[in-house]
Order: structure tokens, then sequence, then C-alpha cells
């Protein structure tokens, strides 16, 4: 008889961007704060394989990953439900980050405006992956440091039927606003899992230009591309290997996209166009198993929206948080972290209006996760 393989993945957004550099370390080792519980109880809860924390600060180059493992040993494996994840990675991001110039090139930058990415610091809203299985660094792509610019067709934002960026920017302002990482996770039967990983920039703060609407479309776009065969060969990654996915591969597409399909201030015919293709896991993306709460359904957000309420991910009404495996993948469940009110053990969750102070709650996120078999 053969034995069904099952492996649980999950994307949370946990919102431990703190105000200045080594805040969240600081709080990690030292006497912690509630919201780390909170979030540790939320991950114990749905017990995830394989774990993306999307806003986790840390130093910009990854060079120190101290505080990632101590929140995984002092927060997530502790307790009568504790869940141990031996394997760490934290992803270089280009959030507070500047280049030689100001992005309206102007010769002095200032954060956060003029990062590569948002972030008042290097380092600020990054990411990291935990995995009970083991992570493949050595085959690693990222693609950090390609430029927008050289995507064929990209939709670079204009101002009154010119270039918003000018020239100089672009020659040094890459696509991606955090960064674009395919880690590869080592299966318990030998396959190899290639986690696509991103937080792509929210489509808000902008003006008539739409720049960061342009950037998350784009951003999106890269991932569509690297998964299609043949449609990424322009991709060039930060070892210089160009291409995109190997055919064939595993993978799964995970993050905080910041892209609702049917609601929100960005272009939505770029996740619109992700979410239908054929090479993804259908009932997940589109279908039955579409991760769903009962809970976001007695949400109230201030302006209307069009999505249904079961599949919000985010406290203002969004589908912004994504699991999305590959079509060879069989979708067993699927979920959204998000309680009835009668049922949520609080601190859990920031609330709609009068969110409580943000280090006493959980995220303004919801955690979203899949359980798939091969």
């Amino acid at each position: 008889m053969t034995r069904v393989q099952k492996i649980r993945i999950a994307s949370f957004n946990v919102a431990l961007d703190r105000s200045f550099p080594g805040a969240l370390a600081a709080e990690i080792n030292g006497v912690g704060c509630p919201q780390l519980r909170h979030i540790a109880a939320m991950v114990q809860q749905v017990r995830p394989d394989i774990l993306l924390l999307n806003e986790f600060d840390h130093d910009g180059e990854a060079e120190h990953s101290d505080h990632l493992a101590m929140f995984a040993r002092r927060y997530l494996a502790v307790g009568e439900q504790g869940i141990e994840y031996p394997h760490h990675y934290l992803a270089p991001v280009n959030t507070g980050l500047t280049g030689p110039l100001a992005l309206d090139g102007g010769p002095q930058p200032v954060l956060p405006q003029d990062g590569l990415g948002f972030g008042a610091f290097h380092g600020q809203y990054g990411f990291a992956i935990l995995s009970r299985f083991p992570l493949d660094s050595a085959r690693l792509r990222s693609f950090r440091h390609f430029l927008w610019k050289n995507m064929p067709g990209a939709r670079l934002p204009e101002l009154h039927g010119s270039g918003f960026y000018p020239s100089s920017v672009l020659d040094f302002l890459p696509l991606s606003s955090k960064n674009h990482v395919d880690l590869p996770v080592c299966l318990p039967d030998g396959r190899v899992l290639h986690l696509l990983v991103s937080h792509p920039v929210p489509p808000i703060d902008e003006g008539p230009e739409r720049r960061n609407s342009c950037r998350n479309h784009d951003e999106l776009r890269l991932w569509h591309d690297y998964i299609r065969p043949g449609r990424g060969d322009y991709l060039v990654d930060d070892q210089g290997v160009r291409g995109g996915l190997e055919p064939d591969s595993g993978f799964v597409i995970l993050g905080d996209l910041n892209a609702d399909p049917l609601d929100g201030n960005g272009f939505r015919e770029g996740i619109r166009s992700l979410l239908a293709d054929p090479l993804l896991n259908q009932a997940v993306s589109r279908g039955r198993l579409q991760p769903s709460s009962r809970g976001a359904c007695r949400l109230r957000p201030f302006e209307p929206r069009r999505g249904p309420a079961r599949l919000w991910t985010h406290i203002n009404g969004l589908r912004l948080d994504y699991v999305l495996p590959d079509a060879g993948f069989t979708a067993l469940a699927s979920g959204v972290l998000w309680p009835v009110p009668e049922q949520d053990p609080g601190g859990w969750f920031w609330r709609h209006n009068g969110r409580p102070a943000r280090r006493d709650m959980g995220s303004d996120h919801r955690l979203v996760w899949v359980e798939v078999a091969w």
C-alpha cells in the first residue's frame, strides 16, 4: 500500500515590524511581549510544516538570524502545543536600503520614501521561513537585484504621458520591493518543493502615476513568468543565472501578495491572471478549497466589498495572503485562522475599529494555510 504524504504550508503576515533596528530582536531575546505569545499560539493551533512569516524585522542582509531561531525556540516550541522548526531562513531584502539618488532623481535620498523598498531602516518588513524539513539553501535563487526596467513590457509608472522615474533612477531601481526567493525544500520522500516567496509593495500611498500599483502588478508577474516554461527566460537571478523554474518542478507561491482579485486599490488583472493559471491547483486558487473562515463573515468593513467575506485575510476586508500550490499536488484542506468573535481567545487579532495597542495583539492579517498530498 502506498502511503499518502501530506504537508501543511502556511503564510502569515505577523506585523512584527518595529520603529528602529534591533527592536524586535531585543524583544525576542528579552522579556518579549504579548504579541509574540499570541502569534505563537496561532501557529501552534494550525501546526504548519512550513511557515512563512511576513513583516519580520531583521538586519536587512540577513547576516544575523539568531532572533529567528530564538523566536522558534522560546515561543513556538514551548508549552503543551509546542512545535519545533529546526530549519530557518531569513531573506535579504531591499527595504530601507537607498540607491545613489532619491527616487525623484534628487541627490539626497531620504528614508523611508526613497528606499529601494519602503522602510525606515534596512530590514524593516523583512520575511522569514521556518520549516520542519531541510532547506536546500545551496540551490536557492533570489531576484532581489533584478532591475524593474529589464522586465519586457514592464508596467513602469507614467505621469502626464512621460516616465515617472528618471532614467538615472531606473538604472538602479529593482523590481522587487523586498525580495523574490525560490527556496527548495527537501521533503521526506526525497522530492523537492520550491517555495516561491515574496511580499510585493501594497498599492497605496501613491498619486495619479500609480507607482506602487504598477510595481505590485509586475512583482506578481515575475512569479507568473517564472513558472511558465519559456516566459521567464529574461530573468537573471542575483547569482547571474538566467531563466525561470525548471519544467515539472513542484512549487508553491506564498506570501502577502497585497492584491485582491475583486477589491482594493491595485490593478486586479495581475492577481486574477495568476489565480486562473492552470499550472496552479485551481481548487485552492479559485475553487472549493480556497482558504476561508467563518469569523471574517462577521466583519463590517468601512467600504463596500465585492469579494466574499469568507475569503478575506485582512482586517480591512481584503484577500491579500496566499498559499498557491501547483496543479501536481492534491489539495486536502485549507483555511484562514479567523474564529468567530465568541471563539476568539482574546488578544489574537487587531479589531477593525478602535484597535488596541499593537504590541498587545497579534496582527492585522490572518494566518492562511493549505494541506496538500502527492
